[in-house]
């Protein structure tokens, strides 16, 4: 077949439940994957795997199979999920125990060697590559059950096994990763999350699950089953291709992609076209993610309400330190107070402090009551919204590299064959990113109007360890002509005060009409240890767009 029907159920741990029946019931699809694994993720199968050595997989998968394994087999459906964490053998166990309750010969393979053996960290793994996946597809594997592996490569393994491409067809492998980058995250490609959700079709209420029909030369088009919500529109898709990038090099295990390369065209009504795509040589390294436990941690929220909001915040800061100590302590003062507010909750601001420590007595209770002891001792109207109780454990992640030949990936196929999978042949160093400051221009002439920035552009964030992203498109070319000039890393700054003290990276996208902007530790020490209100940058995007300032006149919302 000329065509491989590659469908997505899952885009993290805790996605729809009923998306694999909804997948596998609502059209054709080739293949079905799962992806489960975030850098949180990890941390919370390292913690299960602490209790029990035979843990550390995404056990919702083994749920979500019972109903759905049968059909798949049917159907000759095959599924490909890295659901299996920590312990892909484990999961592959239970996926084969499972089909012999339910009466079904199911031949399961599984990719293991992500898994890193250093004494320093709770979880260290490798992001291996595709062609462990391929290889236990090319053996006749129903279901492939991978550790670590990047999130594009659940896409790639089957284009690989399909199409025959060998190391060397790096723009065909840059293709099927970008197809792989546009499905991994769920709906977020047909609808969800989306900047202008309202003018979509069902108004975002509950968007369809996407589907990648990959083609041998690596191109692919953009889909989801006929009925379903959401829809699929250039814009949907440039949203997600913005989502969790850096530069235009998008570095991976089998091949760099040129996100620079990509070219969207809408085919047809929930069909667009991802053509042009251009790979380069991967790295000599693969990325390590390296979780740890970091301490403990515990939070107690004070409302402020009516007049005197900074002052009422002053006092009870020194209240809590005098009895806790200073060092740990952090204090956020949310303004969510109005003036001359008709009720409580209009009236009031909330201030946020959190304790982080590695003694969990001084986290816990000890910190907790000492707050809640406040009540009827600091300033008036005291209240919380929390109820005293004890800290828990936090996780720090940080990213390494490790040489590609230092890692031992292997399939082991339905037979229980291991087969080694080797580095690539051809690897190289990558050279910096090349960062794009913005256009210098003269004094513009234009007209311009006082509105949010959301009005004319749409914006997609996320998180990467301790540092966030920041992609921006304009809807538009008369608009991506004033944004290119316009949105400086400068102009962030004003705009997003949080990031000026930062190192800021600023990447055009031309193709796509979008800059792109990597914000160096806005997330610390990463989600599990972030104490920020969006500790993933979520809505970092949504909190840009909603800035006033100075548009082109001429320029009207789409």
């Amino acid at each position: 077949m000329s065509v491989l029907r590659v469908g997505n159920a899952s885009g993290f741990y805790g996605d729809r439940f009923a998306a694999w029946r909804e997948m596998l019931d609502g059209g054709e699809l080739d293949v079905l994957t799962g992806d489960y694994l975030a850098e949180l993720t990890m941390l919370i199968l390292g913690r299960d795997r602490m209790r029990d050595e035979s843990l550390g997989y995404a056990k919702t998968f083994l749920r979500q199979a019972e109903g759905v394994l049968g059909t798949a087999l049917e159907r000759g459906v095959t599924l490909v999920t890295n659901a299996g964490g920590l312990n892909p053998a484990g999961l592959a166990d239970a996926v084969r125990s499972l089909a012999a309750r339910l009466g079904l010969d199911v031949r399961v393979g599984y990719v293991e060697g992500d898994a890193l053996q250093r004494s320093d960290a709770l979880t260290a793994n490798a992001y291996l590559g595709a062609f462990g996946i391929a290889a236990c597809l090319d053996a006749g594997a129903d279901v492939v059950v991978t550790g670590r592996v990047t999130d594009a490569s659940l896409a790639v393994g089957p284009a690989i096994a399909r199409f025959g491409w060998t190391r060397d067809d790096l723009d065909a492998l840059a293709g099927a990763t970008v197809a792989g980058h546009l499905i991994e995250c769920g709906a977020q490609v047909t609808g969800g999350n989306f900047s202008f959700f309202t003018e979509l079709p069902d108004g975002g209420h509950r968007p369809g699950f996407p589907i990648a029909e990959l083609h041998p030369d690596g191109s692919s088009v953009l889909t989801k089953h006929p009925g379903t919500g959401g829809a699929v529109t250039v814009e949907t898709v440039t949203a997600q291709l913005l989502y969790e990038v850096g530069g235009p090099d998008y570095l991976g295990p089998d091949v760099v992609t040129r996100l620079d390369t990509v070219r969207l065209e809408q085919q047809g009504p929930d069909r667009v076209r991802v053509r042009g795509v251009r790979g380069t040589p991967p790295p000599d390294t693969l990325k390590v993610g390296v979780n740890n436990l970091g301490g403990f941690r515990n939070s107690m929220t004070f409302v402020l309400c009516g007049l005197d909001i900074p002052a009422k915040a002053a006092l009870v800061r020194g209240q809590v330190e005098a009895a806790v100590g200073t060092e740990g302590l952090e204090f956020t003062l949310a303004r969510t107070d109005h003036p001359d507010a008709a009720d409580t909750e209009a009236a009031s601001a909330l201030l946020h402090v959190h304790l982080r420590d590695g003694d969990k007595a001084r986290a816990g209770r000890a910190f907790s009551a000492a707050a809640v002891e406040l009540a009827l001792a600091s300033y008036p109207g005291c209240t919380l919204t929390t109820l005293p109780g004890d800290a828990t454990p936090y996780g720090v992640f940080t990213a390494d590299t490790i040489p590609q030949d230092a890692v031992a990936h292997t399939a082991v196929l339905p037979s229980g064959e291991r087969v080694p999978i080797p580095p690539p042949r051809v690897g190289g160093l990558q050279g910096p990113p090349v960062m794009h400051q913005a256009l210098t221009r003269g004094p513009s002439l234009r007209r311009t109007r006082r509105g949010a920035l959301g009005e004319v552009v749409g914006a997609r964030s996320g998180d990467k360890g301790g540092d966030a992203n920041l992609g921006v498109w304009a809807r538009t070319d008369a608009t991506w002509a004033w944004l290119r000039g316009w949105l400086t890393v400068e102009r962030l700054a004003e705009l997003l005060p949080e990031t000026a003290t930062l190192t800021v990276e600023r990447y055009e996208l031309p193709n796509l009409r979008a800059v792109n902007f990597v914000i160096r530790g806005l997330l610390g020490q990463g989600v599990a240890a972030s104490t920020r209100f969006d500790p993933q940058a979520k809505a970092l995007g949504e909190l840009l767009r909603a800035r006033v300032v100075d548009l082109p006149a001429e320029e009207v919302p789409a």
